[in-house]
């Protein structure tokens, strides 16, 4: 009896170990990235990258400083987070010192009438200028009206000379902000895209799952059957480079939508190319998973929604 009992306690150890909640290879559950940075490797996309991360693109173009077409190079590294304010205290440019205040030598200017012309002493200019007797001046030289040390000390205080100074804001108590009343939660409108079509024929056979892993749906068919574009875009990522996905077309329809077609057995598009809605982009296959199936995803701002809110009817 007591083997028994401690065979017992050490299969339910063993079940709290190994028990993880599901495949690691399931889609719709990018890996969590271990730092906040990812070096780009050959053949990534700020798109896919930012899909994997379930972040949306433009943040990760903003936290990067990218600007559209969003081009990046293997080697980069990408941050994957919003950095933090002394990060962000880190990575501002320091502002550039004001010039200073010069004098521009003319025909027949002295080093003594320079001096008394900006009530200085000529000592000093020669020494703020590193100047030497006989203190010979040429047309055109530049002279310091003051020391390096006290022209940067000035700089800094106050705005270099001819630039206007804001005037001091009143001190009037700012306006209260207004309430803002909580919007209802609605899926986000897809406007510029027009309506959507099934990416292709058959069941669903999974569910989209906002509280689970399942971030799409799962459409069952035959191996080499079309899928097409749900919606008109450019392909922005085509390849096998997210863990789950198998072979994966990712197309950008506007500045909100992405959606991303995974499991592919051909794809017959190329990276960069414009697609229409209803135009062949691949045939169903079984890559990256246990069965033939599409596996379908519709991100908002890098936000997966519910397919079925979107695509019409029955396929």
């Amino acid at each position: 009896m007591r083997l028994i009992f401690l065979l017992s306690v050490l299969g339910l150890l063993s079940g709290c170990i190994f028990d993880f909640g599901g495949s690691a290879s399931e889609p719709g559950s990018p890996r969590e990235p271990e730092a906040t940075h990812r070096q780009v490797v050959a053949g990534d996309t700020l798109y896919s990258i930012a899909w994997e991360a379930g972040q949306d693109y433009r943040e990760l173009a903003t936290w990067n400083g990218i600007q559209p077409p969003y081009t990046i190079h293997p080697g980069q590294h990408i941050r994957l987070r919003p950095p933090t304010d002394s990060e962000a205290e880190k990575e501002k440019p320091e502002a550039a010192p004001a010039p200073a205040k010069i004098h521009v030598v003319r025909r027949g200017d002295t080093l003594h009438g320079i001096a008394r012309q900006h009530g200085l002493k000529a000592g000093q200019l020669a020494a703020w200028n590193r100047l030497h007797k006989p203190y010979r001046l040429y047309p055109g030289q530049k002279l310091l009206l003051a020391s390096e040390t006290a022209v940067a000390r000035k700089t800094d205080q106050r705005p270099a000379a001819g630039m206007k100074t804001a005037k001091t804001p009143s001190r009037r108590p700012p306006p209260k902000p207004a309430i803002a009343k909580p919007e209802p939660d609605r899926d986000p409108s897809p406007a510029s895209i027009g309506s959507w079509a099934w990416p292709t024929r058959g069941a669903v056979i999974e569910h989209f799952s906002a509280a689970s892993a399942r971030k799409g749906i799962d459409i069952g068919g035959q191996r080499g059957q079309p899928i097409v574009a749900a919606a008109g875009g450019n392909v922005v990522y085509r390849g096998s480079g997210l863990r789950g996905y198998g072979q994966l077309i990712i197309i950008k329809h506007n500045a909100d939508f992405l959606s991303a077609y995974a499991h592919c057995q051909q794809i017959v598009v190329k990276e960069g190319e414009i697609v229409k809605r209803g135009q062949k982009i691949a045939e169903m296959g079984s890559t990256g998973t246990d069965r033939i199936k599409l596996h379908f995803e519709i991100r908002h701002r890098g936000k997966p929604v519910n397919p079925l809110k979107y695509l019409p009817g029955k396929p």
